[in-house]
């Protein structure tokens, strides 16, 4: 069951360096939500995929396999790797390794998946499948994607929040939230709008 994720006045440091200041946004479940803003594996692919069952103490083997499985179609990649489960992850294209990683995080059936820049470094035949994977999983999963690519954050969210990073020193906040569509066309704040024309960032 997918949750909604509510935080009030989160502040984040690294030691004592305040990276995020006073953040609070509402996330609905079985939704998309953007983060965007400035910058601031030796296991085989079965072993990959349930390792965080492993780690959770689950030994039938049974139950691994029907959970890799799952997984694995879940994730929509299956068909392409049901033949060599016990290959290394890492002789996987760079869209498959992604999709892989999506297969790991939800065999241990969570309610809320944290992707970060989940597209990076793919083309972007391989970033169309992460892209209508995200939208699949979305009906079954609360998704927050942190990302610097304005039109996947355009394409794949249903809200979308500016973020103005610590680059310069200073904590990092919370600009505005709102429906991707608003954020994209009409912001509120000025900063989101020279953020997203590229006058700064």
């Amino acid at each position: 069951m997918a949750k909604r994720i509510d935080v009030q006045d989160l502040n984040v440091y690294y030691g004592d360096f305040k990276a995020v200041e006073g953040v609070t946004l509402t996330i609905e479940p079985r939704s998309v939500t953007a983060f965007i803003g400035p910058s601031g594996c030796g296991m085989s692919i079965y072993d990959n995929v349930v390792a965080g069952l492993r780690l959770g103490g689950l030994k039938d083997k049974k139950a691994l396999d029907e959970a890799a499985e799952k997984s694995l179609v879940g994730a929509n990649l299956w068909t392409e790797v049901k033949d060599r489960l016990k290959k290394p992850g890492a002789g996987l294209s760079g869209g498959q390794q992604q999709r892989l990683c999506i297969a790991r995080a939800i065999a241990v059936k969570p309610q809320v998946l944290l992707m970060d820049e989940p597209c990076s470094a793919l083309d972007p035949i391989s970033t169309l499948a992460i892209e209508d994977l995200i939208s699949d999983l979305k009906s079954d999963y609360t998704i927050v994607i942190v990302t610097h690519n304005m039109q996947q954050a355009s394409r794949v969210s249903d809200r979308t929040a500016f973020f103005n990073l610590a680059a310069t020193g200073k904590p990092g906040r919370l600009i505005e939230i709102d429906t991707t569509r608003r954020i994209f066309s009409n912001p509120k704040e000025q900063a989101t709008e020279d953020y997203i024309s590229g006058r700064f960032g």
